[in-house]
């Protein structure tokens, strides 16, 4: 475990590789799942304040299903979530024409229309952040989705790219510039030591 003030990182984060294997996952991770990704309250505000924009990149489905339930919903055990389309894909995914499920919000931020370019629970798959029972601390776990996710450390692997430097931009989004300088100069000592 490496503590940084109150965030605590598992070692797997720097121990393991990863890096996503979109053709053979097909973006599985917007589709897999006990519920839609999970939203911090200020990432349902954003929603709604991009949702007009985001709206054209919509699947006819996607569409519906917002018009039925909302651009969020509650679950009982993971709060506010994207709503999925009949338990399956997320709302707001849509498949290229590889088929390869993808983002309707992120496409909207590539196309430039939008300056959020996703949930943070999303951009930081398959890292998971949880919250200590008393709020504390913060643990950040490395979670990767066991056969669904195997391309993608098999990639990692043999490009020999870590957790934590694949997800780099999500991290820094989430916690600084300083966190991050802190993990990664954690993780050269730590993987030194290890050789």
């Amino acid at each position: 475990m490496i503590a940084i003030d109150n965030i605590l990182v598992s070692d797997e984060v720097v121990q393991e590789h990863f890096v996503c294997d979109l053709q053979k996952c097909k973006g599985g991770c917007c589709v897999d799942g006990d519920a839609g990704a999970p939203l911090a309250a200020e990432e349902m505000e954003k929603l709604n304040q991009v949702f007009d924009t985001v709206e054209p990149y919509l699947t006819a489905e996607g569409k519906k299903t917002i018009q039925q339930t909302g651009r969020y919903q509650y679950d009982k055990f993971f709060g506010w979530v994207t709503p999925t389309i009949s338990n399956g894909m997320c709302v707001y995914g849509y498949k290229d024409a590889t088929g390869v499920v993808k983002c309707s919000i992120e496409q909207a931020y590539n196309d430039k229309k939008i300056d959020w370019k996703k949930p943070i629970y999303c951009h930081l798959f398959p890292i998971k952040i949880a919250l200590s029972e008393n709020g504390k601390y913060e643990y950040v776990n490395y979670e990767p989705r066991g056969t669904l996710c195997a391309p993608a450390c098999k990639l990692g692997a043999s490009l020999k790219v870590p957790v934590y430097i694949f997800l780099k931009e999500p991290l820094i989004r989430k916690f600084g510039v300083s966190f991050y300088d802190i993990l990664e100069a954690t993780a050269k000592h730590i993987n030194k030591d290890q050789m």
